[in-house]
């Protein structure tokens, strides 16, 4: 099982509200691995839920901690650093 772990820096200027977790889960929920987002003042959340990533309540210029295990973790990882690298393609 491969584990992949990278730190990614949230730059659209609303953070991470509706669509951009919406956008978030979406992408992970294409992978069959295990994906956790947390920052340094949270606990791991599931990539997978609107929800949860919501109650990340992470702002504009929150550094993410992305951790995915399972067999297509390294592309889950990059898929979603490009989105939020991007600002949500907002």
């Amino acid at each position: 099982m491969t584990t992949a772990t990278k730190t990614v820096k949230i730059q659209n200027r609303l953070g991470m509200h509706a669509r951009p977790a919406m956008l978030f889960a979406e992408i992970a929920g294409k992978f069959a691995a295990t994906i956790t987002v947390a920052h340094q003042d949270s606990e791991p959340v599931d990539a997978k839920s609107i929800m949860q990533l919501m109650m990340l309540a992470a702002t504009k210029g929150t550094v993410l901690t992305i951790d995915a295990q399972g067999n297509d973790a390294d592309s889950a990882i990059s898929e979603l650093v490009d989105l939020v690298s991007s600002g949500f393609n907002e």
